[in-house]
């Protein structure tokens, strides 16, 4: 991917453990994993998990404060909307998109004048494994 190419050591190393992580990893989590890789301070971590998520390869879960690589980059590009599905038991998250859902929430701004920058699903409950 042409994204992953320009980026720094420290936006690498950080894309790369959240991409092979089991599940969400907050900052700290990152930063306790990537001491050894030369990461020393919070602020190294929240500026390469900033430009990640800039450039869509890194999403943010609002209610856990934690980060997930994006399981399909640039898939929600054009729909604007990213939701994931959080199992409460196992941790395990599933990022999916859902035209029907990005349209009724497009049609509510609409109806409302209401100019929306960023659409962000998150559905708490257990997975298939753990229901």
């Amino acid at each position: 991917m042409a994204q992953e190419q320009n980026l720094t050591k420290n936006q690498s190393l950080v894309f790369e453990k959240l991409s092979a992580a089991d599940g969400p990893m907050s900052a700290y989590d990152l930063l306790d994993e990537l001491r050894e890789q030369g990461l020393k301070a919070p602020l190294q971590i929240y500026r390469a998990l900033e430009k990640l998520q800039e450039v869509d390869l890194v999403h943010r879960l609002e209610s856990m404060n934690s980060f997930v690589a994006c399981a399909q980059p640039h898939c929600h590009a054009k729909t604007g909307l990213v939701a994931f599905a959080i199992c409460e038991k196992c941790g395990t998250v599933s990022e999916f998109s859902d035209d029907v859902v990005q349209s009724r929430l497009a049609d509510w701004a609409t109806e409302r004048n209401f100019t929306p920058t960023k659409t962000s699903l998150e559905i708490r409950g257990l997975c298939q494994g753990c229901g």
